[in-house]
């Protein structure tokens, strides 16, 4: 099943970049540390065109650390593009940000060629929280609720340096269905646009891979990280909520709740350090997501096409 979420008010964010980016210098994107690829939106690449970017991974202080590092060395080899990571509530990121901006736009600073910069990313990416800690103050709602923030604002990082803000966009469809799970586990799409069961199996399944003693020393069920890795996801989950106590009448496990445990467990960072896929895995992901898309489109044409014979059209 893939995960789908473009509400309305993405439609605006869209149309507010398409008419900003004239007068960018430089696209910041905030990045999901703990998902760099999934977070990182092909919309915004084709909005933004070939406008230098600076990929911010954040919450960075939650995410594997040997992942990180190699997410930085994926982003920093392609063009135009440096990244950093970041911890949303760093007492002083504008510093950061500043230096990898300029870095990208060298003749752009002093009060004649001001920089000037867009900041975007996925929703709940902690984007809000990085807005209030630069400006300091609560300028920007902040939540763990996807899609919260709903209007574009101007910030002054410094007297030659303003950066704008815009809401969290997705983009209309998710051709990864990795991706699409991967953002759902961390609260990036909407509580109605998935089924929270089905995430929380896949999540399991990513985290018995690289993380099986985590979930051991989170749930505490007796099992070697081996053993626990070979378990079957649905009886990881039965087993996890039957020991966290979402047990119904009659002995029965609470399967929704079960879930929502293990994806509370991970969107806080209680389960630990953790980031869900590496470069490689993303690459091959993103290419089976580009053979499927061309499938869809021909079996779409092919239908086109018999209409069109059907109708007595012909083709110019």
């Amino acid at each position: 099943m893939s995960i789908q979420w473009f509400p309305g008010h993405m439609h605006l964010t869209k149309k507010a970049i398409t008419e900003r980016i004239k007068d960018i210098d430089v696209v910041i994107e905030l990045l999901d540390a703990r998902l760099p690829g999934s977070s990182a939106n092909p919309l915004l690449a084709e909005l933004t065109g070939h406008k230098p970017t600076l990929k911010v991974l954040n919450k960075q202080d939650v995410a594997d650390p040997a992942r990180t590092e190699a997410w930085l060395a994926w982003y920093n080899a392609q063009s135009d593009t440096r990244a950093l990571a970041l911890d949303a509530s760093e007492p002083a990121p504008a510093r950061k940000l500043i230096d990898g901006c300029h870095l990208l736009a060298p003749n752009r600073g002093g009060m004649a060629k001001p920089m000037r910069v867009l900041i975007c990313g996925v929703p709940n990416v902690g984007k809000s929280t990085l807005i209030n800690t630069l400006s300091n103050k609560r300028q920007a709602k902040t939540g763990d609720e996807a899609g919260i923030t709903k209007l574009e604002q101007r910030i002054t990082l410094a007297d030659d340096f303003y950066l704008w803000d815009t809401p969290g966009m997705l983009w209309p469809r998710i051709s990864v269905i990795e991706s699409g799970y991967n953002l759902a586990a961390s609260g990036a799409v909407g509580r109605n646009a998935y089924d929270e069961e089905l995430v929380a199996l896949e999540l399991l399944r990513r985290l018995q891979t690289r993380y099986a003693a985590q979930l051991e020393a989170r749930y505490k069920l007796g099992l070697a990280p081996a053993a626990l890795a070979a378990m079957p996801d649905d009886a990881l989950l039965e087993a996890i909520g039957r020991k966290r106590g979402a047990v119904m009448t009659g002995g029965r496990v609470n399967v929704q709740k079960s879930a929502e445990i293990v994806m509370t467990d991970f969107r806080t960072a209680t389960l630990g350090r953790i980031t869900l896929e590496t470069p490689e895995e993303f690459e091959a992901w993103r290419a089976v997501g580009v053979l499927r898309d061309a499938e869809r489109e021909a079996k779409k044409q092919a239908r086109e096409n018999r209409k069109k014979k059907g109708s007595g059209i012909r083709e110019p």
